[in-house]
């Protein structure tokens, strides 16, 4: 079985950078999907940073672009997110999800996920 588990969120004022960490229990090279997903408040789930091994490495939310990357560290089985000047609307509970895909052209389906991390920006 595959099991994630992310931690580092904290409560950090505007402006300020913060690194996620989500420790995964299976060697990542064999996921092609690994991605960093976060909800906030009353609102849907949106995807904000995916790393692939094939076609494209990474893609970004428009939010997060230019602010933040994502790492997938094989090795170390964790796979990171550091994010930069953040934002009150980077609030949210962030999670960690793996999975695969048919084609660098096609969704991810993503069937293991974390348990979550709460982030919140604010003063």
């Amino acid at each position: 079985q595959v099991q994630m588990s992310e931690f580092g969120g904290v409560s950090v004022r505007t402006g300020q950078d913060l690194t996620l960490a989500c420790r995964v229990s299976v060697y990542m090279g064999n996921l092609t999907c690994v991605a960093w997903f976060r909800q906030a408040a009353g609102t849907e789930r949106e995807k904000v940073a995916g790393t692939y091994t094939d076609g494209h490495a990474t893609d970004y939310a428009d939010s997060v672009q230019g602010r933040w990357t994502i790492a997938r560290l094989n090795r170390e089985k964790t796979v990171k997110l550091f994010m930069r000047r953040l934002k009150a609307e980077d609030t949210a509970m962030y999670f960690c999800a793996a999975g695969r895909r048919d084609g660098s052209d096609l969704p991810c389906t993503y069937t293991y996920w974390g348990q979550g991390t709460q982030v919140t920006v604010g003063s």
